[in-house]
């Protein structure tokens, strides 16, 4: 039997079994397949900045601040008591970019951190976070809210706060002293850096 017979027979044995044909996917499968995976790209595309924009705060670097000039360091020479200072804060959280004043005390300080026997204490009193002022008659940091009280070198010598004022990190550039504030976990013995 010639190949084209064979062909012939099957064909003819397969109309005899009930006429159906062997199945092919048809234009309209095609275009709806098509179609699917169209919407699926063009859908996955514009996800990409929506997920983008929901997880970047979690992704961001929180609370980042920069350096703040106290003035020339040689104008702080010679320091006889902590100097109030003023500087401003730019913190960048998230998206959010804010900009506020903080006071500051610079001070005689030999501990770590110290630059030259100066250090830079946060006006933030360890406890509850109200601002402590110098008193300078009596030598003496104290807290206005409830009573704790620092020598001039920001140690701890009395009330409820559970340790000394914080220093803050300094360095000199270009004759400049230089500080970047941050904030402190208050009511705890020890100093943990919060942003």
């Amino acid at each position: 039997m010639s190949p084209i017979e064979t062909w012939g027979q099957t064909g003819g044995d397969q109309r005899e079994r009930g006429g159906q044909q062997p199945e092919f996917p048809g234009r309209r499968s095609f275009i709806t397949v098509l179609i699917a995976v169209g919407t699926a790209v063009v859908g996955a595309t514009l996800a990409i900045p929506l997920v983008r924009f929901a997880i970047y705060p979690v992704l961001a670097q929180t609370s980042k601040t920069s350096w703040s000039s106290l003035g020339p360091f040689g104008g702080l020479q010679p320091l006889q008591a902590p100097q109030r200072r003023t500087v401003k804060v730019t913190s960048v959280d998230g998206w959010l970019k804010s900009a506020s004043s903080k006071v500051v005390y610079v001070t005689k300080g030999s501990r770590k951190g110290a630059i030259r026997g100066v250090e830079v204490l946060s006006a933030i009193c360890p406890h509850l976070g109200c601002e402590v002022a110098w008193n300078g008659a009596e030598g003496k940091f104290f807290c206005p809210c409830h009573g704790s009280v620092f020598a001039p070198d920001g140690a701890h010598i009395s009330g409820p706060a559970p340790r000394g004022m914080d220093t803050l990190p300094v360095k000199i550039l270009d004759g400049d002293l230089l500080v970047r504030y941050e904030y402190f976990r208050e009511l705890v013995p020890y100093k943990e850096v919060m942003g």
